[in-house]
Parts: structure tokens; C-alpha cells; sequence
């Protein structure tokens, strides 16, 4: 591990070094701008491309040196936490994801933004759970949304009727989604019948995409609003892992080698899906950006190929649906010795026709209301009303600075479990067993 963390350092300092420091060509002043860039998700790479001209032509004597991070999201924010420790090589401007917002502010690398977005008009623009999304723990503002997603079920129209299953695909329980991957896997035996991401590769997804979008199927939750303590003993968390047993023990799943793969999820949507070998895909709203003209993956007959159904609860159970919302926002960095200049980047970035074009081109669920209302945004993607509509059932990562350990945690249990090494009930008291150390004490825990 010390010498993965040790390469993976001297490639940021590197990058860094490449990507500018206190001034540019001709004694510019520079700012310097960290996103990722990975895979078949090139989007962010073009957008803020984009908004560097736009910037530089509107602020003379200033330059945008962007640093395009490839690598996959755990390894992302791996780097990122290493450029933020030193001034050296900390962005000015920085692609964070809103679940790493309260941990990253405790760890001092965030600026707040609550002094600028008070004389910004366009704040009005953003509803409150989209600014909510951006606050730590001290209830500061720490970033600034540029769009959410919802998660659902996409399947092959095609696959799902040669196997028997009907279409369009209504599953009402767990049972009935295992059932129709398993008449997929008797009738097409080179497909894969069902994805559910698990185990570290894949890492965060695996937790939202794979795990929570089971739990907040059943009556359990990882974190009790109400006492404010982290959940142990949970029948719901037991129950999740038995249906990650199910797809990957059961043959029903990706090969556990294939799934484990960091880059498994381009995998999925720039070949598996495109060429029918994937029949059921648990994964994000965010998919056809990789398949609309100008993806890295461009599928013109994507939306006559694959549905998109809800994930539904566990039973059945009221609301008869589950999604988990996340999303990603732009903060400044707290050793930045330009923040005025990296606010008028942030702001600039996320303007009406900025956040348009990005929501568009990203196949993201718009969070400023003059977006979401455009008939440019409304019309751009034949799912976005699917997805949008899914904002009423969905959950939302608990919003506490441990939670990156505590999916950590659950990483590793489901990986013990599609590997085989536990059996859910093993694993899920490994969990508990570990949840106190996570999360800074037993005071901090219940167990149902």
C-alpha cells in the first residue's frame, strides 16, 4: 500500500508541476483548476475546457491551467487529498464530490463560499436541498452543486424478451429481479444477466450504486437521523449482502475478477451494454452521456435498445421504489492564494448557460431551477424525465465527515461476500464489529 500512495504522489506532484504554479506565460497570474477525467466520462474534460476560454477571454492577465486527473474514483480522490496537503500543488478550483464535502472541510482543504454567494444573484437559482448538498459539519458552505443523478434499473429490451421476461419490465420485489436474471442466464448463456457493483474496485458506486440502492429497499438505514448514531445489527444490511450472495455466488453476476476491475464500470457502459452482452444493469441516470452523438460510446439506437425501470423495494413495500442521489460540486481550495479569482471561475462555470450546457452534455439531473425548466435541457435526453421523477423516492448518503470510512467498511464486506470468503451473516458482523472504530466510538453507534 505505502507504494501504491508513494507512486500515486509523485504522479501528482508531477502533474502539478506540469499543470502551473504561481504564474504563467509572461508573468500571468494562474489559477489551477482539478477535475477527472476517466474512461468513457470525458464530459467534465470538455466542459471545463470550455470555461477556461470563457474565463481567460474575460479576465485579462489571468490563466486557466487545468488538471485533468485520469483515474477512477477511489484513486481520484486519493490524489486529490494529496495535492490538497501541500500549497505546492493544491488546486485553486476542485471537482468534489458532495460526499467527501464534510470530511475534506474537517480536514481544513475547503474554503467556505459564504461570503461570496450572498451578492450572487444566481444563488436564488439553486433549491435548497442542492445547497444543502455543499454544506460541512459546521454549516458553512463548502461547494456548489452542478447537478444530481438518481439510480434505477436499465435492461435490454431485447435480452429480457428472448429470455421470457415481459417488456416493458415492472419487477415489484428483489425476488422478481433475481428471477428475471436467472431466466436470462437459462436462455442466453454468453450474457451476463445482471450487474450490481461490489467490492472495492469499484468503490464508491459500489457502496451507492450496489449496496444502498438495496438497503434503503428494506425498513433499515445506516444512520439514525433521528439519535444521530451509525446502525449496527441491521437485518436490512444482512439482507442486502444475501442478494449480492445471490448475484455473484448464484453465477447470476459479472465474474468477480471482471467486477473487482477499477475500470469494470466503462467496461460496462461503453461495451457490455452497447453490444447486448449485459441484460440488467443497476447503475446511474448518467449512462447516455456515453452513448449520445459526440459520447465516447455514441449508440444511436440506445434508446430503442434499453428501458430503465425503478429499483424496487425489497417486498414491495411502500414507496414501492428506492434511488440514492448524489452528485458533484465545485469548491475552492483552502490554500489557494487567489480565491477571489477561483470564486469568479466557480461562478462562472455554474451559470445558467454553463450549467446547461454541462447538464446536457453530462446527461445530469439539472439543480438550478432556469435549467431544469429549459426546453434545451427538457428535450435534450428521452430518460431525463424518468430519472428526474425518481427524486421523490430517493435517499441520500449520510452527510457526516466518517462516512467515507464507514463505505470503506461496507466495500469490504460485500467483496468478502462475492468472493465468498464470508457468508452475509459473517460479514455483516465484521461490519458492526468495525462500525465504533469508523465512526469514533460506541457512544456513536446503536444496535437494532
Amino acid at each position: 500500500m505505502k507504494r501504491i500512495l508513494s507512486a500515486l504522489a509523485v504522479g501528482v506532484v508531477a502533474a502539478a508541476a506540469l499543470s502551473g504554479c504561481s504564474a504563467g506565460a509572461g508573468g500571468d497570474k494562474v489559477i489551477k483548476v482539478a477535475y477527472q477525467k476517466f474512461g468513457n466520462f470525458t464530459q467534465m474534460d470538455s466542459q471545463m475546457k470550455s470555461v477556461a476560454k470563457q474565463y481567460e477571454a474575460a479576465h485579462k492577465g489571468y490563466t486557466v491551467k487545468l488538471i485533468p486527473i485520469q483515474a477512477s474514483e477511489n484513486d481520484y480522490y486519493t490524489k486529490l487529498s494529496l495535492m490538497n496537503k501541500s500549497a505546492a500543488t493544491a488546486p485553486d478550483v476542485l471537482y468534489e464530490d458532495t460526499f467527501l464535502i464534510k470530511s475534506d472541510a474537517s480536514a481544513g482543504y475547503l474554503a467556505p463560499f459564504d461570503s461570496y454567494v450572498k451578492d450572487w444573484g444566481d444563488w436564488s437559482k439553486f433549491p435548497d436541498n442542492a445547497k444543502q448538498a455543499g454544506q460541512g459539519e459546521d454549516g458553512k458552505l463548502y461547494g456548489i452543486s452542478m447537478g444530481t443523478d438518481t439510480r434505477a434499473l436499465w435492461y435490454n429490451k431485447e435480452l429480457l424478451t428472448k429470455a421470457g421476461v415481459p417488456v416493458p419490465w415492472h419487477p415489484k420485489t428483489w425476488a422478481d429481479v433475481l428471477d428475471a436474471a436467472k431466466k436470462v442466464k437459462a436462455a442466453e448463456p454468453g450474457v451476463t444477466p445482471i450487474n450490481v457493483y461490489s467490492g472495492k474496485g469499484a468503490g464508491e458506486a459500489s457502496t451507492m450504486q450496489g449496496f444502498e440502492m438495496l438497503l434503503y429497499g428494506t425498513k433499515d438505514t445506516l444512520y439514525d437521523e433521528s439519535s444521530k448514531k451509525w446502525v449496527a445489527g441491521s437485518k436490512g444490511f444482512e439482507d442486502s449482502l444475501e442478494f449480492i450472495k445471490e448475484v455473484y455466488q448464484g453465477g447470476l453476476g459479472p465474474s468477480v475478477q471482471d467486477a473487482l476491475d477499477p475500470n469494470f464500470g466503462n467496461t460496462v457502459s461503453g461495451q457490455l451494454l452497447p453490444q447486448s452482452k449485459l441484460a440488467i444493469d443497476l447503475d446511474g441516470s448518467w449512462l447516455p452521456q456515453n452513448w449520445i452523438k459526440g459520447g465516447a460510446a455514441a449508440w444511436s439506437g440506445w434508446n430503442s435498445a434499453m428501458g430503465e425501470t425503478p429499483m424496487p423495494t425489497q417486498n414491495g413495500a411502500a414507496p414501492d421504489a428506492t434511488s440514492m442521489s448524489g452528485g458533484w460540486t465545485l469548491a475552492v481550495g483552502s490554500k489557494s492564494k487567489a480565491k477571489d479569482a477561483a470564486w469568479d471561475f466557480v461562478k462562472l462555470a455554474l451559470n445558467k448557460e454553463n450549467s446547461l450546457a454541462y447538464d446536457v452534455n453530462a446527461t445530469q439531473i439539472a439543480v438550478r431551477t432556469d435549467v431544469a425548466s429549459d426546453p434545451k435541457y427538457v428535450d435534450a435526453n428521452p430518460t431525463n424525465k424518468f430519472f428526474s421523477d425518481l427524486v421523490k423516492v430517493t435517499h441520500f448518503r449520510p452527510a457526516t465527515s466518517v462516512y467515507p470510512k464507514v463505505s470503506n467498511n461496507i466495500q469490504v464486506a460485500m467483496e468478502s461476500v462475492m468472493t465468498g470468503q464470508q457468508s452475509p451473516k459473517e460479514a455483516a458482523k465484521t461490519y458492526d464489529d468495525a462500525l465504533p472504530n469508523a465512526v469514533g466510538g460506541a457512544n456513536h453507534v446503536t444496535t437494532k
